[in-house]
């Protein structure tokens, strides 16, 4: 691999582990991101770290301040609110041409993907565990099929952007009271909707779903910049 492959892949890697980190909460809004320490810490050098913040501050993930430097994002609950109204819409046009295009095979990674995270039950709720990090992938990889089928490039990096912030929140939150919550049956009525291709009905699941873990976000022990 010749040097200039090789810094391309540090880059990468640098970005795939700081955006890792800063979505799992290991790094907390407002913190600031020192490019020394990061290098040191990933054992990369301190470019790679600045061009992975650059990818990072252009997905709104960090900020750059003047004369301070690269910064976590701040979160709020207008952010959050603001948010899930996007995503609601993008999910929704992304999850509608799927149903209109999917064929079997999309059918049958959706229905697998269904049965793997089914198969966790409510795992999530074991917070910092090998079970709920499995869940959270899988979890993942649920939404990613339900909107496989869609076919514009744009809908689905818009999609995937936007589910990254919000993952970013619902791990902030630390556990959350759910207690009332049958997050493996809203699951179950996505699928099964969607799977019969009852566009309407599988759009207002999403919605409901999406709008649920708002509402509970919301109520949590976020740190929101907002409130005080």
């Amino acid at each position: 691999m010749n040097e200039h492959m090789t810094h391309k892949s540090r880059t990468a890697r640098s970005y795939d582990e700081l955006r890792d980190a800063i979505v799992e909460a290991r790094h907390a809004p407002g913190e600031k991101l020192r490019i020394d320490h990061l290098s040191r810490e990933l054992g990369v050098s301190s470019g790679a770290i600045r061009e992975a913040l650059s990818r990072l501050t252009a997905e709104g993930l960090v900020i750059a301040e003047p004369q301070k430097g690269f910064v976590v994002a701040p979160i709020s609950r207008r952010d959050l609110l603001d948010l899930t109204d996007v995503r609601i819409q993008v999910e929704g046009q992304c999850l509608a041409e799927s149903i209109a295009n999917g064929d079997l095979d999309w059918e049958g990674r959706v229905l697998s993907a269904h049965h793997k995270l089914s198969s966790l039950g409510e795992a999530y709720k074991n917070i910092a565990t090998p079970e709920a990090q499995q869940w959270h992938r899988l979890h993942q990889d649920f939404h990613n099929q339900l909107a496989s089928a869609c076919e514009n490039r744009w809908w689905l990096r818009l999609r995937h952007q936007l589910y990254i912030q919000s993952e970013r929140y619902r791990r902030l939150s630390g556990p959350a009271d759910e207690s009332d919550r049958d997050i493996v049956g809203e699951h179950n009525l996505i699928a099964d909707t969607t799977l019969a291709r009852d566009t309407e009905a599988a759009l207002r699941h999403m919605k409901d779903h999406l709008g649920r873990t708002t509402e509970i976000l919301l109520t949590s022990r976020i740190p929101f910049a907002d409130d005080g």
